[in-house]
């Protein structure tokens, strides 16, 4: 068996590992991405993703956005609470910043993105099925199947964005997590009311509702409880148009349209260390977080670019990549910024889905206290849209 070397390898070719792979080109770094699927179907995965103005300024750096055909800006947020009177609105001229994010979908950015790395003859494999990795003081090693043939690379950092199938190999990292007992219902929805690049997020009792502009209609994502969700997404058009608006209200009118409609479920997951000998973790396999805010794709993108400046800057430097020195800089370089979004999230989603009239109304009541001060409103936006910095 032919053995290939690299400086790094990068398991999982979803958004995030092509993302870094995307980083690395012409650095002087040899990479190389595995991917276990070739190109999704269109309809395999329906899901919105909110960008934030700091991923929006990542893809441009990768050349990627100009690939994306369709994207919706967000220039403004409404947040409000059902049951209490609070609400905050959130403007693009809040955080100093020409829109708060973008939406678009899954499959459009994983073709813009699939498309830029093929264009840059990147090494990229798909098909190919990882099986083992394990590592040395001075290497790591990953063993896969490629059209039924085992294959071996070694290189000196692994790179793990496979959403965490991995870890159980790796003895020294472990996931911590929460079960939030909620899915996500997502949809295309059309209203009567066209509100072009305004976002809805709407808390309930049984969690978040959020309305994402898509063009003139919205990209839906609603949570409901495990018992009703099957139920949901078994409606006919109509009646899971009534259930929506009957659980959001009126503030766009009446729904008249829905699409193809899936689910998932819902839990916090993260890592307890990102890094460990020659293994560094970044986007779901680092974290997996709930929905609300949408916050979790812009975190992991983060996490990517953010190695790819590690790694660069050590190669730069003539010094080992994969070391554990090298892998300390980037833990304490993201530390900061995954603990913080993953408290932000969490806090949410705990706080304000309960049937507690008295935090109902609290909750509510520290609504209107954000919406009345614009540097509290300033700062959570670009924390949102930037991360938290050292």
């Amino acid at each position: 068996m032919i053995i290939d070397h690299y400086d790094i390898v990068i398991v999982g070719g979803g958004p995030v590992g092509m993302a870094l792979a995307l980083s690395l080109r012409d650095s002087g770094v040899s990479s190389l991405l595995l991917e276990a699927r070739g190109l999704p179907e269109k309809d395999e995965d329906p899901r919105p993703l909110a960008l934030s103005h700091g991923s929006y300024l990542i893809l441009q750096r990768l050349e990627v956005w100009n690939r994306l055909i369709k994207n919706t800006p967000i220039q403004t947020i409404h947040i409000s609470n059902r049951g209490s009177f609070g609400r905050t609105i959130l403007e693009s001229q809040d955080a100093g910043v020409p829109a708060l994010g973008y939406v678009v979908n899954y499959h459009d950015l994983f073709s813009a993105m699939h498309a830029q790395l093929t264009t840059s003859q990147s090494n990229y494999i798909t098909g190919a099925l990882v099986t083992r990795i394990d590592t040395t003081e001075s290497s790591g090693n990953v063993f896969f199947d490629h059209h039924e043939e085992p294959k071996q690379v070694t290189a000196k950092l692994l790179v793990l964005a496979d959403g965490g199938q991995l870890i159980k190999q790796i003895p020294d990292i472990n996931y911590r997590s929460y079960d939030y007992q909620q899915w996500a219902v997502v949809a295309n929805i059309r209203a009567e009311k066209k509100q072009t690049g305004i976002a809805y997020e709407r808390f309930t009792p049984d969690g978040p509702v959020a309305l994402l502009p898509n063009d003139q209609d919205f990209s839906l994502v609603w949570t409901v409880a495990p018992d009703i969700v099957k139920e949901i997404t078994e409606l006919n058009d109509k009646s899971f148009l009534f259930q929506l608006h009957q659980h959001f209200g009126d503030r766009l009118g009446k729904f008249i349209g829905a699409g193809k409609r899936s689910a998932f479920p819902l839990a916090l997951k993260y890592a307890t260390s990102t890094v460990s000998q020659r293994i560094a973790l970044v986007g779901n396999a680092a974290q997996t977080l709930h929905p609300v805010a949408g916050q979790g794709f812009n975190l992991g993108l983060r996490d990517a670019y953010e190695l790819a400046c590690e790694i660069i800057h050590a190669n730069n430097a003539s010094q080992e990549l994969g070391t554990p020195t090298m892998l300390s800089k980037y833990l304490q370089r993201r530390r900061k910024d995954s603990n913080a979004v993953r408290t932000f999230t969490d806090t949410l989603v705990k706080l304000f889905s309960n049937d507690s009239k008295i935090l109902n109304q609290a909750c509510g009541f520290g609504l209107s206290t954000l919406d009345c001060v614009p540097p509290l409103k300033r700062f959570i936006a670009r924390r949102m849209i930037f991360g938290a910095k050292e």
